[in-house]
This record gives C-alpha cells, sequence and structure tokens, in this order.
C-alpha cells in the first residue's frame, strides 16, 4: 500500500515495469558466462588455513601459474590514512605462505573448463601448517601469533569516539542496560557466483575483461595498475550481473590473474567461480561482536551510549572501501534514529585466518541495528515501560538533527512509520491472542526494530574516512539523437536494481517522450563516463540526480529550438506526450522534428551549438532513509524452529521514482535480512576449515520460509536530493534481523531467555530452552 499520489501526467511516481525484465526473463539475458574462450582456467586454492608453502608439485605437461611466474605483478594494496590503519599487502597468487582456506596458490591453464578442473586435483601442494586464528577474540588474545608481521597485535584499523563529558552524563543514569551481540559470518550468495572473461586483442593490443562487477572503472583502474598497462589498453564491461549485494563491488585476485593470463598467452581466457570457491574463497561479511551498554533516565530516556565493537575483517583489507567499512561505520552510525548526545565507541578490525570481508547489503547497520533494537527491548523490560513507548520517548522528532558523531540527518519520519507498523499490527489485540496462544503452549512473539539509512553520499563522507580513493560523485552524459531517441551513458553499474527503468523515468518527465524511448547504457568503461558503479543505496540519489541535471540541459536546449521554429517563447513551450507544444495553442511539433533540426539546421542556432548532448555530474552530501519493521514469529519450544507469522514494513525513502520497483527492493532485502537472522551461516572449525561448503549446508531460505511482506510508504521529500528521492536498496536487509530476534524473544519469554545472536538457528534456540531450567 503506499500514501503516494502523484500527478498522472509525470512519469516519476508510476509503478511502471522494468524494462530490464523482459530478456532476463525469457532466457536472453547476456552473462560473463556466456562466453566462449580459447583457454579456461582453474584454480589452486589452499586447503588449510595458515601455513608456509614447502613445494608445488605440478602435473607433467601442464600449464600451471603460480607467484613465481606473476613477475611485475604488484599485490592488492588498499589504503586509508586515518584510524591507526596498518596497509598490509594481498599477493594475486600466495607466495610462500597461506592465510586462509581458499586463498588461491595458482592457476592452472587448459583447453576446457573440465580440463582445467581436473589439473587442478592434480597439483600438489606441501604446506607446513601454522597454528590458526578463526576468531576475532581469539585474535586479539595475549600470545595470539600474528597473521601479518605487519600488524603483531592483528588490529589493523581503530577507532575511537567520546563526545565531551560524556563521564558525567554516564553517572547520573538511573539504569545502565548492557547487551552482548553477536553476528555470525554470512556469504552474499549471488544467485551467480563471480566470472570473468579477458581477452587479448591482436591488433590494438588491448585487453577487453568482461566479468560480473559493480565497479567497472575501479576494477580498470586497480587491474592497469597492478598488471602495468596503462588504462586506455584495458576495458572491462559488467553485462547482466546476476546479483552483488556488495560481493561483487571489492577487486579479485582472480581477476587480475586473468587479465595477466590474456595478455601473456595473446588470446582469450576465462574462469567461472563454482558454489563450492563461492563459499569459501569470496568475500564473506558481518562476523562481528558488539557490546553495547545504554544509560536510561527512569522514565526510559537514552542519555548515553558506550560501545565496543570488534569485527573480524579475514586474512586481508578489502578494495577499494578497506576493511575499515564495517567497524567505522558501526561507530559513525551506532546511535541510529535515537535522539542521544553522550556516545563512546571503541571499533576495531582484526586479521584472521579466515576468508577476507567486504561489503554487504547493509554493511554493519544489520548489526548494529540488532544492538540497538536489542538494547531498547531490555531496557523497556527493566525499566518496566511498553517495548513501543521507550522508542517513542527516544526517537528523533526534530529535524535537520546533528547526531553525536556529527552526521546530518535530514526530514525523516522515524516515530510516524513506528506508529503505521504498531497500528497496523493492532499490538493489544496480538496480546491477547499471544496469551490464550500459550494455554495451549503455543509460543508468539512480536517485535520492532526502527533504524535510519544512510545512503546516497559523495565525496564527504568518504573523505572523512580518509580513503586513498575517495568515492562519491557520478557523471552522465545524455543525448538525443536526429531520430529522438535518448541515450543516457552512466557511470554507476546496476546488477538488478531497476535503475535504467528509473533513470528512463527522470529523463523522460524532462523532455517530453516515453520512456521506452530512452536507452541507458552502463557496465562499459569504453561507452560510459567514468563512475564508481553501484553500492551504499546510491544509484537513485546519484546517477539520478546527475541524470536529471543533464536531461535539464537538454530539456533547455530543447524548449530554445521548438520557440524558434515555431515563432513562441521558450517559456510559452511545453515538451509532453513526444511533442513540444505552444501553450494555449495547437501548435505543436514531434520531439524528432526538434531533434532533427538540432542537427540538419544548426546553422539556425549558432549561439546554441549542434546536435542535443549534454554532460553533467552530481555529489551530493547524502540523505537518511528510514523505517520500521514489525514482525509476528512462532517459535516451537519442541524443535526451535521459527515460523515467521506476519512481517510489515512501514518505510521513508523520499520520493518513489518507481513505486514498484522500490517494493522489490524492499522484498529482496527483507528476504536477505531473514537469512540473516534465521538460517545462513558460514562456520569455521578450530583448524579454519569451512564446514558450510555446500548449500545443503549453507542455508539461504525458499520462498516457503518468506512470509508475505505487507508495505506501507511515507514520502518525505527531502531537500538535501536533486530528486527528493532516498536510497532504499539495503533497509530491508537491515531491520529485518533485529525485528525477528526481538520476537523470538519475546516469544519465549515465559522461559526467561535471551537470545542476542544471528542467525537464531534451532540448534541455538533449542540449546537455551535447555539451559533455561524451565522448559523440559
Amino acid at each position: 500500500m503506499s500514501a503516494h499520489d502523484h500527478d498522472i501526467k509525470t512519469w516519476v511516481g508510476r509503478s511502471i515495469r522494468r524494462v530490464e525484465d523482459p530478456a532476463l526473463i525469457t532466457g536472453r539475458g547476456r552473462f560473463t558466462g556466456d562466453l566462449a574462450a580459447q583457454r579456461w582456467v582453474s584454480f589452486v586454492r589452499s586447503p588449510v588455513a595458515s601455513g608456509r608453502i614447502k613445494a608445488i608439485t605440478l602435473p607433467p605437461g601442464a600449464m600451471v601459474i603460480t607467484a613465481a611466474d606473476l613477475d611485475g605483478v604488484k599485490p592488492i594494496r588498499p589504503m586509508l590514512h586515518k584510524f591507526n590503519y596498518i596497509p598490509i599487502s594481498h599477493p594475486v597468487l600466495a607466495d610462500g605462505v597461506v592465510r586462509f582456506m581458499g586463498e588461491p596458490v595458482a592457476v592452472v591453464v587448459a583447453d576446457s573448463e573440465e580440463d582445467a578442473e581436473d589439473i587442478a586435483e592434480q597439483v600438489e601442494l606441501e604446506i607446513e601448517e601454522t597454528p590458526p586464528l578463526v576468531d576475532a577474540r581469539a585474535a586479539i588474545g595475549e600470545g595470539a601469533p600474528a597473521v601479518h608481521s605487519e600488524a603483531p597485535a592483528n588490529v589493523i584499523v581503530e577507532g575511537r569516539v567520546k563526545t565531551p563529558g560524556f563521564d558525567d552524563v554516564w553517572t547520573s543514569a538511573a539504569q545502565i542496560v548492557s547487551v552482548d551481540i553477536r553476528s555470525r559470518r554470512q556469504n552474499a550468495l549471488p544467485l551467480e557466483p563471480r566470472g570473468a572473461h579477458a581477452a587479448f586483442d591482436s591488433v590494438s593490443g588491448r585487453i577487453t575483461l568482461t566479468c560480473s562487477t559493480q565497479m567497472p572503472h575501479l576494477m580498470r583502474t586497480a587491474i592497469a595498475d597492478l598488471v602495468g598497462i596503462p588504462e586506455s589498453d584495458l576495458r572491462v564491461i559488467a553485462p547482466d550481473v546476476g546479483g552483488g549485494f556488495g560481493q561483487k563491488m571489492s577487486l579479485t585476485p582472480e581477476y587480475v590473474a586473468l587479465v595477466w593470463l590474456a595478455r601473456r598467452l595473446r588470446m582469450s581466457v576465462a574462469w567461472t567461480e563454482d558454489r563450492r570457491e563461492n563459499l569459501i574463497a569470496c568475500f564473506h561479511s558481518r562476523d562481528q561482536y558488539v557490546t553495547l551498554q545504554g544509560a536510561f533516565a527512569s522514565d526510559g530516556k537514552l542519555l548515553a551510549l558506550s560501545a565496543d565493537v570488534l569485527a573480524n575483517i579475514g586474512a586481508y583489507s578489502c578494495f577499494p572501501t578497506t576493511c575499515a567499512v564495517e567497524p567505522l561505520m558501526a561507530m559513525a552510525e551506532m546511535p541510529g534514529p535515537y535522539d542521544v548526545r553522550a556516545y563512546a565507541c571503541h571499533a576495531r578490525g582484526v586479521v584472521t585466518n579466515t576468508c577476507p570481508m567486504a561489503p554487504y547489503r547493509g554493511v554493519s547497520r544489520p548489526v548494529i541495528t540488532l544492538a540497538l533494537e536489542r538494547l531498547m527491548d531490555k531496557a523497556a523490560k527493566t525499566l518496566a515501560l511498553d517495548l513501543v513507548d521507550i522508542r517513542r520517548r527516544n526517537l528523533i522528532t526534530t529535524f535537520p538533527y546533528t547526531s553525536a558523531t556529527g552526521l546530518v540527518f535530514d526530514d525523516a519520519s522515524y516515530r510516524e512509520t513506528m506508529e503505521i507498523a504498531v497500528e497496523a499490527l493492532d499490538i493489544p489485540g496480538f496480546r491477547q491472542r499471544q496469551a490464550e496462544a500459550r494455554k495451549h503452549n503455543r509460543y508468539l512473539g512480536i517485535g520492532l526494530a526502527t533504524f535510519s539509512e544512510r545512503t546516497g553520499y559523495g565525496t564527504p563522507a568518504f573523505a572523512a574516512r580518509g580513503m586513498e580513493i575517495t568515492p562519491g560523485w557520478e557523471v552522465v552524459d545524455l543525448s538525443m539523437d536526429p531520430s529522438g531517441r535518448v541515450e543516457a551513458r552512466i557511470g554507476a553499474s546496476p546488477h538488478g536494481q531497476g535503475l535504467r527503468t528509473t533513470l528512463a523515468q527522470i529523463v523522460a518527465d524532462q523532455v517530453g517522450v516515453d520512456p521506452s524511448k530512452v536507452t541507458v547504457v552502463h557496465g562499459d568503461t569504453d561507452r560510459t563516463p567514468y563512475g564508481f558503479g553501484t553500492f551504499a543505496s546510491r544509484s537513485a540519489v546519484i546517477a539520478g540526480g546527475a541524470t536529471l541535471l543533464a536531461a535539464r540541459k537538454v530539456r533547455s536546449k530543447l524548449l530554445q529550438i521548438a520557440g524558434r521554429l515555431l515563432e513562441a517563447d521558450p517559456d510559452e513551450i511545453e515538451l509532453e506526450d513526444g511533442a513540444a507544444k505552444v501553450k494555449g495553442t495547437n501548435r505543436f511539433l514531434p520531439v524528432e522534428q526538434v531533434a532533427r533540426a538540432a542537427y540538419h539546421k544548426a546553422h539556425l542556432f549558432t549561439d546554441l551549438g549542434p546536435g542535443l548532448s549534454e554532460t553533467a555530474s552530481y555529489d551530493p552530501g547524502g540523505t537518511f532513509s528510514n523505517a520500521c519493521h514489525a514482525v509476528i514469529v512462532e517459535v516451537d519450544v519442541e524443535t526451535g524452529g521459527v515460523k515467521i507469522e506476519r512481517y510489515i514494513v512501514a518505510e521513508d525513502a523520499g520520493r518513489l521514482i518507481n513505486p514498484m520497483i522500490a517494493e522489490g527492493q524492499i522484498h529482496g532485502g527483507v528476504a536477505q535480512g531473514i537469512a540473516n537472522a534465521l538460517y545462513e551461516e558460514i562456520i569455521y572449525d578450530e583448524t579454519g576449515n569451512i564446514l558450510t561448503t555446500t548449500l545443503a549446508d549453507y542455508l539461504p531460505p525458499t520462498s516457503h520460509e518468506i512470509p508475505a511482506i505487507e508495505i506501507f510508504h511515507l514520502e518525505t521529500l527531502t531537500g538535501d536530493t536533486l530528486t527528493q528521492a532516498k536510497g532504499l536498496g539495503e533497509g530491508g536487509a537491515i531491520g529485518a534481523p533485529a525485528a525477528i530476534i526481538n520476537a523470538i524473544n519475546d516469544a519465549l519469554s515465559p522461559f526467561d531467555i535471551t537470545l542476542n545472536e544471528a542467525p537464531a538457528t534451532p540448534q541455538r534456540i533449542h540449546t537455551a530452552l535447555q539451559q533455561s531450567g524451565k522448559w523440559s
């Protein structure tokens, strides 16, 4: 259900179908794995988490590349200039030592994919194992071995914040409430794993890398630097991408190796990751410990927050964001949507002998929202307050609002979205039903999660982190050809979000054509302006803003040309329904005729210049969307199983350019949030061996486990973005874990059980029940 009702004459605000879908649903999508190659490669990966490579024995006659062969290829070395960051080098192939199970050690090249895999199995690795570190707390313990000599204490990024007068506020509180949160490790699990195809062109000497990535331009820059070639000699194409969710925004060593091989062999080479490789060796996420304490007044007002964040970032730092993205986001955004002025936090990123971490949909916010919302529920119980009332007393209501860490919140609706969700849920009615169900040994629970989502932020936000590479801005090249068709070339690189459709709607309103006449070109470094790709709920805001600016420029020129052709003032011209019309008259020209004149009668408009091509860039400070998730669950105390009975989302993402696409984003995010809350977990044993290497062990939810999702929209039109839209791509994943785990705790409250861990698996729930002493 939606609260918006835009002018039906505009395309922005309409739920039109995605232009991306027909090819995908009819099997005509074009993916990296569809490309044929002259040679195929397979990676030989370390079977152990930590050790020294003593020998690599190769099958006779096989072509196998090791680190010793990569002469001149630099290691990946992400850089940050703040927060006690220690740069560590990530070799393309393990050189002398291995630091996590699945680390690539060698590359096999063969005539077919099957041959490459067979030969890879015959490569023998002699590795002298050394004691591994798997857990972040163990890595900072006394006597822990160093994963990297550069970081003897294993902490490679560390941030601290403490507001003035914090101690005085803390000691004045009536009640201190504490929660210890554990968020277990996940994999983003895109439907399409990684894949790359590198082709050498013998005429130009250029290489074309087609790969499944969210950041084609940065891939080009990074790989060219590492291999030692000019960027002009490397073209990167991201065709259809079968899901990314952040996992595909970081540079992978495998892509570097393929470019080097294509150049070395002067032919095309390809690699497709299988699911086992994806689970063991492709970027993980969410592995954090958070201890959060709240100092409350007796009336439930949150006076101060104190947090300790320990993030396991794996064996290496990711490029370009660096491993700091999770601990520093947690530190900066921990207070969330609550008005708290006293704040202290200590956040650390710790290296271990596990797969490297990278951003995954929501990054740290699912974890910090879980911590904050568990704190609110626990404080409500401690202070004998209603779980809604304690939130009412603390949610931010006055805007703009500057947080304790200096973030500026624009207009939002934190309390309003919560009230919508609460009203839809009918808590009094639910409590009656809950009490009746308990008489029959059925345990129902209700959970809320309110949160803010920082979206669409440009270079100021990234510069504050001290990143060597400061992403943020986007450029759009927009042109209308002589036939009246529009082409928008964007640096953003969508991978399923529906961005081609939403940008076409923005353009259509400005130049007066149907969105079907607008083509959005992306994912090709030869065809698009330099940009930073698609991540961090940014594309509709930043690429949308640049698109709007470029479209306004084209519109202005169309109005001037049409005015002269129709002998009217440009202010009297309106562009709609594919025509330039003189207001209040029946005089008009088809837009195609106006466009043709811009090219073929340019002598009539010498002051305007020939053609219809414009460029615009956009670099905003950012905006905050928000939502409240409300859920009812039933817990089976015999099995520990959890069934979601009802799921409600009340969200505010500013102006909805395409409500249907917005709801699709929410549905997908909630599904991944449910996976985080109940199912998905990468499990290591004490030796650093991954036990969840197949989809029989790593359990994503199916459609059977995902309930119907009721969505309510508010539209607080922000003045901080050109389109008045806010990002929402990550929100579904942010709110779900907290809402569901709060609901589980509510359901099991008769047993005095506290679960502060994600995922809340049947085994963990059943164990907690057994240990409660109140269940048998």
